[in-house]
């Protein structure tokens, strides 16, 4: 399957029930909650507008959220249905995040994944990423994100 970009009108309830299924796993293991529990529909939308999400599948089966930082490419709730997983969707993905930062100028593609979650650290080590840093939540002493970058080559 293809990664497509998600421009309107699109089943922005499709996408939420996606992030929120995948996502569920987390509830009980991450503390703070995930943001994912204050996510819209409205604010799926507004992120086509502002920034890209791309989509595998109708209805999806795969997404990730890209926004552009000042040195490199944010991919943000990269989600991937239980049942597809092990098929190379994530790393498709991740390629197409590659190109726009390479168009863009960006050095990299990066990320931020919970420091409990030590699956997804696995995973995004698996897809060519490196752990850059690790930060707390506001009111928290010990890191609850590790941040992970993905170099590209600048076209």
């Amino acid at each position: 399957m293809i990664p497509y970009r998600a421009t309107a009108p699109c089943d922005w309830a499709a996408i939420l029930r996606l992030i929120q299924t995948e996502f569920a796993y987390m509830e009980g293991r991450i503390d703070p909650p995930s943001s994912m529990q204050r996510l819209t529909e409205a604010d799926i939308a507004a992120k086509a507008e502002s920034g890209e999400v791309w989509l595998v599948g109708s209805p999806p089966i795969a997404c990730m959220f890209l926004t552009v930082k000042p040195d490199a490419l944010y991919l943000g709730k990269l989600a991937v249905s239980v049942g597809q997983r092990g098929k190379g969707l994530a790393r498709a993905l991740v390629d197409v995040a590659e190109a726009p930062a390479k168009a863009l100028g960006l050095a990299a593609v990066e990320l931020e994944t919970r420091a409990e979650l030590l699956e997804n650290h696995a995973t995004f080590r698996a897809l060519g990423f490196v752990e850059t840093g690790r930060s707390a939540h506001p009111g928290y002493t010990q890191p609850t994100s590790i941040s992970f970058r993905k170099a590209v080559q600048a076209r």
